[in-house]
């Protein structure tokens, strides 16, 4: 399936479903690109699409990372303009799609995806979240590190990659949200890339994506 910004409106098909990758600019360690987030969730939603016959829209990559503010790089656009962006955005795009779902893969934007869904299907509107998730740890180790050297290696600095507060997420999670990533992680990093690899990298994509396709049935 065609990425719906390359496409012709004649090309479009009748009420399609539309995936709307959901992202983030962001530190990602020392190591990691800023884009991380994006380049995930709109690979997840190019793959999820290709399987489901699901047209996949340019990705939203400014998201709720107030969390990060304390590094260069970070751009965020709070919870309540990211919920307002997706209530206008699916009403728009309601005027001609089926279904549409966006494919988040930043955890911050999680209290926006549930505020506006809970609005528009109120509304009346066909629409739903689902996360790039699997387990692993917080914020560019393993994980994350593995999932980028699998989709862009060329922008991962694994001579840079080094390990930050392994801490639980949940143990960490109110000194996250009063004081940010920075007072919890100097480099940023919530959890440790050693190890990561592209063959792992492979297989959380794998997961992330199938996960999606049985949601959407």
């Amino acid at each position: 399936m065609p990425a719906l910004a390359a496409a012709r409106y004649p090309d479009l098909p009748e009420r399609p479903r539309v995936l709307v990758p959901v992202g983030a600019t962001e530190q990602h360690g020392p190591h990691l690109p800023l884009c991380t987030d994006t380049v995930i969730a709109t690979e997840v939603a190019r793959r999820v699409g290709a399987r489901t016959g699901s047209w996949v829209a340019p990705a939203i990559a400014f998201g709720a990372s107030g969390e990060h503010q304390g590094f260069p790089g970070v751009f965020s656009v709070g919870t309540t303009v990211l919920t307002e962006m997706i209530i206008e955005l699916t009403r728009s795009l309601a005027l001609w799609a089926g279904e549409v779902v966006f494919v988040n893969g930043h955890g911050g934007n999680v209290a926006a995806l549930r505020a506006a869904v809970e609005t528009l299907r109120t509304q009346g509107h066909t629409v739903r979240w689902l996360p790039c998730a699997v387990p692993g740890d917080a914020h560019a180790g393993y994980t994350e590190t593995s999932i980028m050297l699998y989709l862009s290696p060329a922008d991962v600095a694994l001579d840079l990659a080094v390990a930050g507060n392994v801490e639980p997420l949940p143990e960490l999670m109110d000194r996250l949200r009063h004081n940010g990533v920075r007072a919890v992680s100097p480099n940023g990093v919530l959890g440790d890339p050693a190890g990561a690899d592209a063959r792992a990298g492979e297989e959380l994509v794998d997961r992330m994506v199938r996960r999606i396709v049985d949601e959407l049935g």
